[in-house]
This record gives C-alpha cells, sequence and structure tokens, in this order.
C-alpha cells in the first residue's frame, strides 16, 4: 500500500465501485493516508545526505557511521564540499543540470570507499543518496549490454501481448535472479489485474491466470508508480535507517522521498509482502499514454539487493516493454480499421453514413446501434427499453465533435441501470458535431468466471494491528462471476469510432476517392510514442558519456596499468561509444515520425545524382557500377527523406557487393500510380528465412564488424520513412546473385503524379 501526494486520500464513488466485485469491506483510507513519502527513514543498505541552500548538509540518515565512517551527527551541518570534495560535489551538481529528467546517477568516492549515489531535488534541497558500489568498479559495460540486447530482440518477436510479456518475465527473472516474477494487466484505471505471463520458481505455486483486488494496488499507489519507473526493497525485515533530523529545519513535515531509491516501506506493505511469503520485491512500471497499464512484479524468497546497474538495466527494461506494449496496441487498432474499413467504404460510397445501421453494427461488435439526431433516437439489433436511453443521455457527458466515451458496467455509474443491465450493460457512445448528436455501440451484460487469488468475500481478516489483505496464492482461490460489465470497448473501438467520425464530419466534402486521407490520422497517432522514444532515448546518453569519461580518466590517471586492464578500458569505451551512436539511431528513428512532410515532384535521376555525394565514396571503395534512372523520370516525396532512403539503400549495396567484379547497383521505375522504384543490385543477396528481419531496428544478419559495420539501423529507417509517406515497400532476394528493393511513394491527396 502506498500514496504518491501531499493530502490525504479518501476514495471517491468510482474506486469504490471498482470494489464491489470483490465485495472489500475494509475502508482502505486507513492505509491510503499514510505520507509513505515522508516516513522519514530509508532502507539501511545506503545513506542518504540532504544539503541545503548554503551547501551544508541539513539531513542525514542515522547509519552514516556505518557506511561513510563519519557519525551522522558530525555529518549534519558539516559543508558538502568537505565531504565529497570540490570535484565530487561539481559532478553532484552537474549531474542534477543534465537534461536527464528529475534524477540522476553518478559514481563518487568518499574517503577510500567507492558508492554508486543517486541524486534529486526534494523540498529546495539537493538529496544524494548512496548505496556501497558492487565489488566490480568500475562497471563493466560490456558484461550486462548482450543480456539486455538479447532481451529486448526478443521482445520484438512477440506478436500479442501476452506473447511479449512471457519473454518480459523469463528475461527479468534471468537478469535479476528472483524466485517469482509475474507481468499484471489492470481492467481499467482503478480495476482488479490479472497475472498474464509468469516466470516462477519450480517449488513456488503458479499465479498465472489469477487475479488481484484492485484494492492490492489502490490509486495512491498507482499514481506513485506512474511517477518511478522502478521500486526495489531489498528486505522486509530491514532495520530502517532514520532521517536525523525527524523535521526539516523551519517545516513541519520530514523529507519528501518521493523520487527516493532508498525510502522506506510502509508497515502495511511490509505485512502484506510477509503475508506471502517474500523477503524481497522489485516492481517495474508497463506505462501506456503516462497512466499505468500493468506492472512487472518480482518476488524473491531471501534478501536481494541489486546494484545500480541491474536497476537501471531493468528500468530501461521496462521503458522499452512499455514501448512495445504501445505498438502492439496501435497494431490492434490498425488491424481493426483494416476490418472496418470496407464497411466504412459501403457507408461512404452509399452517401448516407447514418441511414444503414446494419453496416454500423459491423464497424464495432455491439448488441444494439443507436443513432441520435436532432433527439430522436433510431434502435437497430436487440431491443432497447425507453428508459434505459433516457437515463443513457441523462448520463452521457459533454463531448466534443468526433471524441469518444465508453463504460463498461453502466450498473456501477448509477444503479439506475441494474434492471437494464442484461441487455443494456456498457456502451461507447461518439459524438457527431457535439450538440447531442451520436451515434451509440450497446453491449449487453457478459457473466464471466473469475478466478481470484482471495475469497472475494473476505479480503481482509483481524489481525494484531487490525485489519488486513489476506495471504495470496493458487493454494486457496475463488472462483466468482462478474455480474453488470459488459465485454470490454478496447483502444482498437474508439479507434475505429474516431474514424468513423472522422468520415462523417468529413464526408460532404469528401467522397470515397478521399478515404486515403483517413491513413493519415492513424500514423499521426504514434506521436506520443516517438516523442516517449525520444525522452527514453535521451535520459540514457548521459550515464553513457559518464562511463567513457570515467574510463578515459582512469586511463589517463594511472599510466601504468596494466595491459589486460588497459584493453579493458577501451573496451568499455568502444562499447560505450557504441551504445551512444545506438541511441542516436533510435533517436532518428523516432524523430522520423515528427514533423510534416513537404512533398513536391522529385526527379528521381537528378536525387540519385545527389545521393551520390554520399553514397558514391562506398561505392567506389568497392567498385560498383551505378546505373542512373531515365531522365524524366518524376516521384512525389519530400525531397530530403527521398535523400535518405536513397542513400541508405546505395550504401547497402556497397556493403553487401557481390564478392566478385562485375559489381552493379541500378536505380529506376516501374510505370504506375504512382510509379514504383527499384534499387536492383548483384551483391551476396538475403536468404528468405531473414528477409522480413532485416526491416527491424538494430537487426543485423552478419558479424557487427563485417561488410563495413553499421547498426542495423538504414533498413528500419527506410520502412519507416516510406510508411510516413504512406507507401510501400517489398525486396526480392536471392542469395548470391542480389536484391531489389521496391517502394512506392504516395503523393497528397489532389497533387497530380
Amino acid at each position: 500500500m502506498g500514496t504518491g501526494d501531499e493530502g490525504g486520500w479518501q476514495p471517491d464513488d468510482r474506486e469504490r465501485a471498482a470494489e464491489v466485485e470483490s465485495g472489500t469491506p475494509f475502508d482502505l483510507s486507513v492505509c491510503l493516508n499514510e505520507p509513505i513519502h515522508r516516513l522519514g527513514g530509508i532502507q539501511s543498505y545506503g545513506a542518504l545526505l540532504a544539503i541545503g541552500a548554503d551547501g551544508r548538509v541539513e539531513v542525514a540518515s542515522s547509519n552514516c557511521a556505518a557506511l561513510l565512517g563519519v557519525p551522522t551527527d558530525a555529518v549534519v551541518g558539516t559543508s558538502a564540499e568537505a565531504l565529497f570534495g570540490s570535484a565530487g560535489l561539481a559532478a553532484v551538481h552537474a549531474t542534477l543540470a543534465a537534461p536527464t529528467g528529475d534524477r540522476g546517477m553518478l559514481a563518487l568516492t568518499l574517503g577510500s570507499r567507492g558508492f554508486d549515489a543517486t541524486v534529486y531535488r526534494a523540498d529546495g534541497r539537493v538529496v544524494v543518496e548512496l548505496e556501497p558500489a558492487t565489488a566490480e568498479r568500475p562497471f563493466v559495460f560490456s558484461h550486462f549490454y548482450p543480456a539486455v540486447r538479447t532481451a529486448l530482440v526478443k521482445l520484438q518477436h512477440g506478436r500479442t501481448v501476452v506473447d511479449v510479456c512471457a519473454a518480459a518475465v523469463a528475461e527479468i527473472r534471468a537478469l535479476t535472479g528472483y524466485d517469482r516474477v509475474v507481468a499484471y494487466r489492470f481492467e481499467g484505471p482503478a480495476g482488479p489485474g490479472e497475472v498474464i505471463a509468469e516466470s516462477v520458481a519450480d517449488e513456488l505455486e503458479p499465479w498465472l491466470g489469477l487475479w488481484f483486488p484492485a484494492t492490492d494496488i489502490p490509486p495512491q499507489a498507482r499514481r506513485l508508480y506512474e511517477r518511478n519507473w522502478i521500486r526495489v526493497i531489498h528486505d522486509v525485515d530491514d532495520d530502517t535507517a532514520l532521517l536525523v533530523p525527524q523535521v526539516l529545519p523551519g517545516a513541519g513535515d520530514p523529507l519528501d522521498l518521493s523520487d527516493s531509491t532508498l525510502r522506506t516501506v510502509s508497515g502495511f506493505h511490509l505485512e502484506y509482502l510477509r503475508n506471502i511469503g517474500v523477503r524481497s520485491s522489485m516492481s517495474v512500471s508497463l506505462l501506456n499514454g503516462g497512466r499505468l497499464w500493468g506492472l512487472i512484479a518480482c518476488h524473491g524468497l531471501e534478501p536481494r539487493r541489486l546494484s545500480a546497474e541491474v536497476r537501471a538495466a531493468c528500468e530501461f527494461f521496462g521503458v522499452t516493454l512499455s514501448l512495445q506494449l504501445a505498438a502492439l496496441q496501435d497494431t490492434e487498432a490498425t488491424n481493426a480499421r483494416q476490418h472496418a474499413r470496407t464497411a466504412l467504404f459501403s457507408l461512404v460510397t452509399a452517401g448516407a453514413l447514418l441511414a444503414d445501421n446494419d453496416e454500423l453494427a459491423r464497424l464495432i461488435v455491439a448488441d444494439a446501434v443507436v443513432v441520435r439526431l436532432g433527439g430522436q433516437a433510431t434502435v437497430s439489433g436487440a431491443a432497447l427499453d425507453d428508459g434505459a436511453l433516457t437515463a443513457l443521455w441523462e448520463h452521457v457527458p459533454a463531448l466534443a465533435a468526433g471524441q469518444v466515451w465508453s463504460c463498461e458496467s453502466l450498473t456501477e455509474l448509477d444503479p439506475v441501470f441494474a434492471r437494464y443491465a442484461t441487455g443494456f450493460s456498457g456502451v461507447l457512445v461518439l459524438a457527431l458535431d457535439g450538440t447531442g448528436d451520436l451515434v451509440a455501440w450497446v453491449r449487453r451484460e457478459r457473466r464471466a468466471a473469475r478466478t481470484w487469488a482471495t475469497d472475494p468475500d473476505q479480503p481482509v481478516l483481524l489481525g494484531p494491528h487490525g485489519q488486513r489483505l489476506t495471504p495470496r496464492g493458487s493454494s486457496a482461490v475463488y472462483q466468482a462471476v462478474v455480474r453488470g460489465h459488459c465485454l470490454p470497448w478496447t483502444g482498437a473501438d474508439a479507434a475505429v469510432a474516431e474514424e468513423f467520425g472522422h468520415a462523417v464530419r468529413t464526408s460532404a466534402l469528401r467522397r470515397a476517392t478521399e478515404l486515403a486521407a483517413l491513413n493519415d490520422e492513424l500514423r499521426r497517432a504514434n506521436d506520443d510514442l516517438d516523442t516517449f522514444t525520444h525522452v527514453a532515448a535521451h535520459e540514457m546518453k548521459e550515464p553513457l558519456r559518464g562511463i567513457a569519461t570515467t574510463a578515459a580518466f582512469i586511463t589517463e590517471d594511472a599510466p601504468e596499468l596494466d595491459a589486460v586492464t588497459a584493453r579493458r578500458l577501451g573496451t568499455i569505451q568502444k562499447l560505450a561509444q557504441r551504445m551512444d551512436e545506438l541511441i542516436n539511431s533510435l533517436l532518428h528513428f523516432a524523430q522520423l515520425g515528427q514533423g510534416a512532410l513537404h512533398r513536391v515532384p522529385v526527379d528521381l535521376r537528378t536525387a540519385t545524382l545527389q545521393a551520390l555525394e554520399v553514397a558514391g565514396i562506398r561505392l567506389a571503395e568497392h567498385d560498383v557500377e551505378v546505373t542512373l534512372p531515365e531522365p524524366g523520370s518524376t516521384i512525389s516525396a519530400d525531397p530530403e527523406r527521398l535523400q535518405e532512403i536513397l542513400v541508405n539503400l546505395l550504401v547497402n549495396a556497397a556493403k553487401y557487393a557481390n564478392p566478385h567484379p562485375p559489381r552493379t547497383v541500378t536505380v529506376g521505375t516501374t510505370p504506375g500510380n504512382p510509379p514504383a522504384v527499384y534499387v536492383r543490385d548483384n551483391g551476396i543477396g538475403i536468404p528468405t528465412a531473414h528477409q522480413e528481419d532485416v526491416f527491424r531496428l538494430f537487426r543485423r544478419l552478419h558479424p557487427r564488424d563485417s561488410h563495413g559495420g553499421g547498426h542495423g539501423a538504414g533498413l528500419a529507417i527506410v520502412d519507416r520513412i516510406i510508411q510516413r509517406h504512406g507507401g510501400t515497400l517489398r525486396l526480392d532476394s536471392t542469395p548470391s546473385q542480389g536484391t531489389t528493393v521496391w517502394f512506392t511513394l504516395e503523393p497528397e491527396p489532389d497533387q497530380p503524379q
């Protein structure tokens, strides 16, 4: 249990309704009002120092003598520069000034002892949390990169959310050594969670498929998970190191530890962990659009302390997994739109989008469809009670044109709907014009059996400290039937409704020939994902620079290093540089989804000659003869983006050229509307089994340093640019006989070829 806000919390009607299903009789505000961000202590394996505006330590943890060799009373009031040294204190401020978010990490030395430091600001103070460094210093990035990279590659091959989560829990368990790692998916912002993937030690009972009440992770705790990607508890029996003084000078509260890595743990949560036999834990947040979608929860039977490097790897893994899950949901929405396109096309070409309710029912699976125009409602499908519709109109919020609102349990919204639940349980509403005209898709009640990890009629028991959540597990599971809920509305359902609304609003101006414009709306939905990738990548660049710089300083400051150590330091620098290049490629890949394209007619021959100014040197090095397009070949494209396509394809032709002359590459077009552009070489070719893989980001079919090196981003960038143009990309290739890459670039509507 935990909170993430300054003030107290009281569950509102919606949050209480989320507990109806599990029958919770316990007033959770008792533990939810506990200010866990101001408990006045930290986990004792690390130390904390809070530095005031005057540069002196105002707050210190009670274990400074054990960890820092200086009594806490002596630390409080001491100059931070005296503790860290001028260089160390400058490094702390430089880390805080870096554009890496609210927190930063660095290596510090106090006396003769090395520490991993986490720095952040809280209550107007600079907070430094110090953890004794792991035995291996400096950090050898090459030990972690292969495992993390392999894990990320496995995620890319997951075709469903469950597949991706199954791969994730297995990889995180292998990386951390926890005894149980599970993936929860929450049912709505305040709903219960289902275990959809699990990796567990043989001696433990499986939890796969179990449902856990929403009380296990209540709204306050969910908001805290949205703020922090990762939370580690190394030992539930840890002796908390108290902060000295307990109350901030000039204030009435302990120091705010909302951003703390070492923050101590609520007694409620510790008792919960002990109830399920857990001694250590880690949680990694899974976010979608900034909201908590699920959690990776790790449990250990024994205390377990994770190094700063492993925590950073898990945090990066959580960021990447969130991106992958968001991409899968985008794909789901894309597929749904494609499946609905035939019905939408029929509606548009018929010229009466709202006249054929049977076609509307094909867009989104529903038991009934209601079209309300000018206050008059027309119902198709299952019969609906007039009283139910009257009650619905009273509860639909004010919506702008094209906005979608959905509810899976109208009974929870208002008990008046209980009498209609059998045939009218949930609704998805599309506002047509913002004045009350709308389309509503209705679903009946779906009675579904769930297997709960605790008795839903008694999720709490009376203990020595009052009521507590009962133990969870598969040894005592309970069946309960969900009532009053319809089949959940998905993001794909909402996406289809939004697209239909767009068609309604534009049908008077654009007929069937303009349906292709709807694809642009779908692609713009990727903007948030691109921005998320950009931010996540930026947050990694500063630690990488620190790794490379630290290795360089060690080399410079210790000229008498033995050859093996010097070589290892060199390897660290090279790997950090390579990771920086990979991040730059990732940033560029993300930026391709941002900004408008500026399409104009482009002469392909001229564009190829300009691309050869960049790629020509590589082609000449491999003695590759280039055949240019015929004069007058023109395509509609953004000139700068077309340059990127041609440069990448020509460089690939050079890198993978035939080992024996003659070596050739030809650029040309074939007739069509739009015309297809091809780049054909007689190089080494690509095996059929790997032809899809080459378009994946960072996927190389050959060793890193072979065929001219590279990061495997070129064809992924080409694919992304062509997608932005609404075009298509394919390749024909035979090993030892060469490769032909074909692509089209769709013009903007109303732009001639």
